[in-house]
């Protein structure tokens, strides 16, 4: 009796210790684990990392954060200048061991499918080989549900689903077809928004749950090659600036509220972790956004929210206010 007891305790401690995990941390515990214990950022130097959306936020700060240690560097977004910029900026940190050669600046609409190859083609020539394509481009949203046009879903879905998908599928095939030389890595910036349903996002949120379980479906099909779902909560960037609204060619224009939101430099250090660890899945956010993770992923999220959380409490959290 006194054995059985003692298990019960233990079991009853680990649960506690998790849940106390929960609200203290600021990512998932595994994530967090992998920052003491696991494999160092530094394990990537050599790599060749393809950013896109890189021009900005997590993108810009996740290439200064890898350039830091030593990683070969793929830059894409729509504004060259910017690219150059941070090129000149990723070279001072990584001095030590990149050449400019080593970080090609390379701008691209994701939006234009047909000129993806020839994107790929670019770097194949410039690298030989690429080791880990991070799909990070997209735009959040903020709408009523009853308001949005459906081309806004549309034109949502092109730009953080559909083009995503293209490009990666074009990434899956070269990394199958040169499978016996290296192992290949996929990752995409998806949004706790593709875990928990948040209001005022309805097109955002469906597609960054499309494009988790378009990648969950990858992983499924292809173990040899890694994938990593990384999902932040309110980060310091522009995003909202940029955000798609309820109508077509409107942006939301806001600026961001810095006080509840977790760093841009924060947010990429955890993923650079989470790529070096090549975790499936992981995810952060200040307070309360890690909690309510773990609340969906055990399926408690819609009794949470109908008993305790109104949509609106939910929206200042979303937004960095609350």
């Amino acid at each position: 009796m006194l054995f059985a007891e003692i298990i019960l305790l233990a079991i009853i401690c680990y649960y506690l210790i998790y849940i106390l995990l929960w609200l203290i941390l600021d990512c998932n515990v595994r994530l967090w684990w992998s920052l003491y214990f696991g494999t160092s950022i530094s394990k990537l130097k050599g790599q060749v990392i393809w950013i896109t959306g890189a021009s900005s936020g997590i993108g810009r700060a996740l290439a200064i954060v890898l350039a830091k240690h030593g990683v070969k560097l793929v830059l894409s977004a729509r504004r060259a200048d910017r690219l150059e910029s941070l090129k000149e900026e990723c070279l001072q940190v990584g001095k030590a061991v990149l050449k400019d050669h080593d970080i090609l600046v390379l701008p691209m609409d994701i939006l234009k499918v047909t000129e993806h190859k020839q994107q790929l083609d670019k770097i194949l020539e410039h690298f030989e080989k690429i080791n880990l394509l991070v799909n990070n481009a997209g735009r959040s949203q903020r709408a009523h549900w009853e308001d949005i046009a459906i081309q806004v879903d549309r034109d949502l879905f092109e730009l953080d689903v559909f083009a995503t998908l293209h490009l990666s599928r074009l990434v899956v095939r070269y990394f199958l077809d040169t499978a016996t030389e290296y192992r290949g890595h996929i990752a995409c910036t998806s949004s706790v928004a593709g875990m928990a349903i948040v209001p005022f996002s309805a097109s955002y949120c469906a597609a960054k749950h499309a494009l988790n379980a378009y990648y969950h479906t990858l992983a499924m099909e292809h173990r040899s090659i890694d994938v990593t779902i990384f999902n932040p909560g309110p980060v310091t960037t522009d995003f909202l600036k940029e955000a798609f609204t309820a109508l077509p060619d409107e942006k939301f224009g806001r600026e961001t509220n810095e006080r509840y939101r977790m760093t841009a430099e924060r947010c990429a250090y955890l993923y650079a972790t989470a790529l070096a660890n090549k975790l499936q899945l992981s995810w952060c956010g200040r307070f309360p956004v890690n909690l309510m993770c773990y609340v969906t992923r055990y399926s408690l999220l819609t009794m949470v929210m109908n008993w305790f959380i109104t949509p609106q409490r939910m929206q200042k959290v979303r937004d960095g206010e609350a």
